[in-house]
């Protein structure tokens, strides 16, 4: 049963070349690694950083990063070579479809969901915790401490009302249309990379290098370079693995990309290089300037240099690091609703989340619903336990797309991407599969425990997993235009899009 209702390739790809009331193509390479840039620097960098460093992974935090960045390495290669051969809106979901069939790919697509949506309403907790401490800063308004946090925060609160603000902007933004967004990204980018570059350089000459091996005892642990052990290095790695899901956004782009053959493994790859130079450079010097212990704040990078000092530059860095997050909600928000777009034209899901909007070409009923769930889930649930259901669903989506490049070589050979996965079909899908599950494994580290022994956020996935399947079996089933197209033996016309 797993394997049935795979979707014809023929139909995928055709789906993709109508250009009639379809999504605009309007991305080049240029502006595909400018997306993939703005979700991927942002809550990794800004904000999860200093609740790796204090609860996970201490100065090893470093190590944690490459870690991520090999695991995420892998990954990128295998979309890189699916996506080239399947230039289509829906990412993992799309790509599960065409070679391990319907039911398989529906717990892609919903895990995708919950990647995009909880990992936005992640960012978005981000942003309010900078932007707050902007206002304070510059003494403009003090938010009362009851609306910058949710109930289960540290610092307990009723709701973080600024992470709830700032979804519905990007919400009216991206129902607005894809061009006036992308414009709005590509402008951010450039200012959030020079932020970045900016506190490398200043934070060179603040570095204390006994701050990479604290004595032990107190708030330090164990101390020494790792404070947690290998086991909370690795917890660090599975953690910050969110910093790394945007080149996997990158790819929910297809439609809209001039040459997606091209433009998808150029744009998935150059970002994510780009990226991981940055991180690694950019937590070094954040772990030497202060005790990894004090980074458990919504605003690390902004905090380490006012602990040195430098108010001043703290208030230029919280700018930058808003208009990063600002970037990575686009970017998270925009994918999300193309999943659910995919997956609406395919029947699984009901047809108004394909009906575009007459005027923007936008799915904008989806992205107005979808705009108030990720914002009362930024408002009311605290940042590690959404940054982990995001990563869990990030993950789970990596397996299988990992295991869709051998699967895809031997299935449809005539199909040549513009990208090939090196060493053969089996070598890096395999460690890219095996890394992901070895990364959900330790995303136990630094979480809650229901029962005293079972991780809250592998609790989370599995109840997300099996709503999922009951919807699934109870309306998508029946529904599925693959299914119908079998039952009819003949081809079922898409739903209108208006």
């Amino acid at each position: 049963m797993l394997m049935q209702r795979v979707k014809p390739l023929a139909r995928i790809l055709a789906e993709g070349s109508e250009q009639e009331g379809g999504l605009r193509r309007s991305l080049g390479p240029w502006a595909l690694t400018a997306m993939g840039i703005g979700a991927i620097i942002g809550t990794g960098i800004f904000v999860l950083t200093g609740v790796a460093s204090a609860t996970r992974a201490g100065p090893s935090l470093t190590l944690s990063f490459v870690v991520a960045g090999i695991v995420s390495a892998l990954a990128a290669l295998c979309y890189a070579e699916v996506s080239s051969k399947i230039p289509i809106s829906g990412s993992a979901y799309t790509y599960t479809y065409a070679t391990m069939g319907e039911v398989l790919a529906w717990i892609v697509g919903w895990a995708l969901v919950l990647e995009y949506a909880l990992g936005a309403s992640t960012v978005s907790v981000g942003w309010s915790g900078y932007f707050t401490f902007i206002l304070h800063t510059l003494r403009i308004w003090d938010v009362p401490q009851a609306w910058q946090h949710s109930h289960w925060d540290a610092t307990p609160g009723i709701a973080n009302l600024p992470a709830a603000a700032i979804i519905f902007i990007i919400t009216a933004l991206l129902v607005k249309g894809t061009r006036e967004s992308g414009t709005v990204n590509a402008i951010i980018v450039t200012i959030k990379v020079a932020i970045v570059l900016f506190f490398i350089a200043v934070g060179l000459g603040h570095i204390n290098p006994l701050n990479y091996h604290l004595p032990p005892g107190g708030n330090a642990g164990a101390g020494g370079f790792f404070p947690f052990g290998l086991a909370g290095m690795f917890g660090g790695a599975a953690f910050i693995f969110f910093a790394y899901i945007g080149f996997d956004a990158v790819s929910t782009t297809a439609e809209e990309a001039q040459n997606p053959g091209r433009d998808l493994p150029f744009g998935i790859i150059t970002s994510l290089v780009i990226c991981t130079v940055l991180y690694i450079i950019v937590v070094a010097i954040l772990n030497g300037m202060v005790p990894f212990y004090t980074l458990n704040v919504n605003f690390p990078v902004a905090f380490a240099v006012d602990s040195v000092g430098l108010a001043w530059a703290g208030v230029i860095i919280s700018f930058g690091a808003i208009a990063g997050l600002t970037t990575v909600l686009l970017v998270m928000m925009y994918g999300q609703t193309r999943i659910f777009y995919a997956m609406s034209r395919d029947g699984l899901i009901p047809p108004v989340f394909v009906r575009l909007h007459p005027t923007w070409r936008t799915p904008w009923i989806s992205q107005i619903l979808f705009g108030i769930l990720i914002a009362a889930a930024g408002a009311l649930f605290p940042i590690g336990i959404l940054g982990s259901l995001t990563n869990m669903g990030t993950l789970s989506a990596f397996v299988l797309v990992s295991l869709a490049v051998p699967w895809l070589r031997k299935m449809h050979p005539e199909m040549q991407g513009r990208f090939t996965v090196p060493f053969g079909p089996y070598v890096i899908p395999v460690l890219s599969a095996i890394a992901a599950l070895f990364l959900i494994f330790f995303l136990k580290q630094g979480n809650p425990l229901v029962w005293g022994f079972f991780p809250l956020v592998w609790l989370g996935f599995l109840i997300w997993l099996v709503a999922g399947l009951i919807f699934y079996f109870s309306y998508g089933r029946n529904k599925s235009t693959v299914a119908l197209q079998d039952l009819e033996r003949l081809a079922v016309r898409q739903p209108p899009v208006n």
